[in-house]
């Protein structure tokens, strides 16, 4: 039996979710720590030893320690993966899903996180000219899904767990995704087709919570 990985994570964070729902989609026993962000426990030694950027996700999986959520998937899928279908080992189909998962990561999700987090968690306005910059990464995201079923291809891969992740959690802060027609209508099919989608679901639930526990105290 495979020795269960343990997973720091905060509930509400969006690259938590993204390890945590490629590992339910990879069938991994992950041994889940809650980091308490709000109490600083990020900062304490212990953590730090974990990872010393104090960020979370972390993983340790026995004699590797891992952070940054984009790079633990993919180890996940290459170590635990029962096939290739969630991470291609085709060369080129794999370059796509890094594509996809790099423009996560590096535009939409730092795009959404530069527009939104200012105010969420500083109270600081709205700022319109990071608003276009996000709209324009949906933009280029709506332009992927026109020529595929999923983003990075015809199936279902782990670009689709991140990017789901970072787009629900969007949506449900108030970005309007319907007006991108391709992203909404992926959307609402990744809501009833990735696997371990429940877990985002959950997550989703926690970060709106927490908004409007944040935006409420204004």
């Amino acid at each position: 039996m495979t020795t269960p990985i343990k997973v720091y994570y905060a509930p509400a964070s969006p690259p938590s979710r993204v390890v945590l729902m490629t590992a339910k989609a990879l069938g991994v026993p992950v041994e889940p720590r809650i980091v308490d962000l709000a109490k600083g426990e990020h900062m304490e030694p212990q953590y730090l030893q974990i990872n010393p950027q104090h960020t979370v996700p972390a993983i340790v999986d026995n004699d590797i320690t891992l952070n940054e959520s984009r790079a633990i998937i993919t180890y996940l899928a290459d170590k635990y993966g029962k096939d290739d279908s969630l991470y291609p080992r085709c060369i080129k189909k794999r370059a796509v899903v890094n594509q996809r998962l790099y423009f996560d990561a590096g535009t939409l999700f730092q795009r959404f996180a530069d527009y939104y987090y200012p105010n969420f968690f500083a109270g600081v306005p709205f700022d319109e000219e990071k608003k276009k910059k996000l709209d324009e990464a949906f933009s280029f995201l709506d332009q992927f899904l026109e020529k595929t079923r999923w983003v990075a291809g015809d199936d279902i891969t782990i670009a689709d767990i991140a990017i789901a992740v970072t787009v629900s959690t969007a949506e449900v802060v108030g970005y309007e995704v319907s007006k991108y027609p391709n992203v909404a209508a992926w959307l609402a099919k990744s809501k009833t087709t990735l696997p371990g989608y429940e877990v985002n679901q959950q997550g989703v639930e926690a970060f709106k919570g927490m908004v409007d526990f944040l935006t409420s105290k204004k």
